[in-house]
Parts: structure tokens; sequence; C-alpha cells
């Protein structure tokens, strides 16, 4: 029950689902005061949401850092977290990744500069209904395909979300003896610190490793605060979910 309400109640609070109520509340109530305080809180809601220097501002205290390759220390094990393929997509004789890509190809770009001598991929599906091959399988054929020997690589491919994969992946370093300390999670800075959260409640203090950065730089051109912006809406779609999440599972006792 746990999972389906995670994956459906943060739908309900996204800003474009905001807007578009007022505006359909704008447009069928009776009452004139309360029809213009619906369209003007929608108009002032969208051009808040959609503007890209507000957003980029957020993202940027939100994302996790990351540092150089050449400031890092060489470590066991890296630990990525799924969630960057497109499911059911035909042929299936490849693997069609979207955003977070960079999962993978920073996670190789770690084992062959010696950062990490083993790779731990971890998550299976976390679609309420479609059934398709399970993530870490596909992370795993890509970076064989990148020149990752497959026995370096492990794969948990049962859990569903993050909560259960650090459940998971912490029976399968105790069981192999490797210690939190000499591994890295890998996975989006936008999602990072609800991963670290839920990793370090089962016990692994683990270091953090961000990828697939949704900020960019700071700039002050005009075009930033008045035209809205497609891109101001996405990064808003992932706070809004990520902190749907990260408070549903203190809620949950999860992290």
């Amino acid at each position: 029950m746990f999972f389906i309400l995670s994956k459906t109640l943060s739908h309900l609070v996204m800003p474009v689902t905001i807007v578009f109520i007022l505006w359909l509340m704008a447009a069928f109530l009776k009452n004139v005061r309360w029809k213009k305080i619906c369209f003007w809180s929608a108009l002032g809601l969208f051009f808040f949401f959609s503007n890209g220097f507000i957003a980029n501002e957020v993202m940027l205290w939100w994302e996790i850092k990351t540092v150089p390759y050449d400031q890092m220390k060489p470590r066991e094990m890296g630990i990525v977290l799924t969630g960057a393929t497109i499911p059911l997509l035909q042929p299936d004789d490849r693997v069609y990744f979207g955003r977070g890509a960079d999962r993978v190809t920073h996670t190789v770009q770690l084992y062959k500069l010696g950062l990490i001598q083993k790779i731990l991929i971890s998550g299976g599906s976390g679609s309420l209904y479609d059934v398709d091959e399970p993530e870490a399988n596909k992370f795993k054929k890509a970076m064989v395909m990148m020149g990752v020997p497959e026995n370096d690589i492990m794969i948990e491919n049962e859990t569903r979300n993050t909560h259960e994969s650090a459940a998971a992946v912490k029976q399968m370093l105790d069981s192999l003896g490797y210690r939190a300390e000499n591994c890295l999670l890998i996975t989006s800075a936008f999602h990072m610190r609800r991963s670290l959260a839920c990793y370090r409640k089962v016990g692994l203090a683990i270091a953090p490793f961000a990828t697939d950065y949704y900020a960019n730089i700071r700039s002050y051109h005009v075009d930033s605060f008045i035209i809205p912006k497609l891109e101001a809406l996405t990064i808003w779609h992932k706070l809004v979910k990520e902190w749907t999440g990260l408070l549903a599972y203190r809620m949950a006792g999860y992290v």
C-alpha cells in the first residue's frame, strides 16, 4: 500500500496539477470573487514555477555537489541506483536511456579510472503497472558494452524504491564483507539526499557521488527572469517529487 501511495500522492501536489485545478475552478465556479481569486492565483503560481531563475536557484541549493576525480580516493565498491532507462520500447535489443544516463557513464568512468574496483547495481522496476526487464539488468548490459568485465558487476534487481534498495544492499555488503566507508553511492544529484538518508538509516554511512545535474551555472539574463521556461517546470516536478517522497519516507520511518 505504501508503495502505491508514494507513487501517486506526489502527482496530486505537482505545480502543474495545482495550476490546472485552479484554472478549472476559475472556469466553473459561480461566485465571481472566488473565480478571480482562483484565476489570479493560478496565473501567479504559473509565473513562479515557470521562472527559470527561481527554479535554478532552488535546484542549486538542493542538489548535492560532486568533487573532481583527482580529489577522490579509490574505493572498493561503487553502488549505483537505477532510474534512468525508458521501459517497454521496441525493439528490445538495446538499452534506452532518458535523463540520468550518466549514472551509468560516470560509474564506468570511475571504474576505468581505478576509483572503484567493483560495481553493484541496485534496482528492479519502480512502475506500478508495466512489467519490464529489471533496470539493474539493463544497466549491466550497458556497462558490459562499455568495457566493464562482467565479473566485476553485481546486481540487485528485486527492489522497487530507495528504501528497499538500501535494505537489500546492506544485506549484500554484509554477506560479501564490504564496509560502507569503502563504497560510493552513485545516483542523480537531486535524488542523493533521500538516497543517503535511506542508506544511513540502515547503517551504511556511505560517501556520495552525484550525477545527472539539473541546475545550471547561475546567470542573470533577462529572459531567465521574464520568459516562462519549460525546463523550470521540469525542475519543480523533480523537486516536489523528491520532497514528497522524503516526507512520506519520514512518516513511514524509512529515514
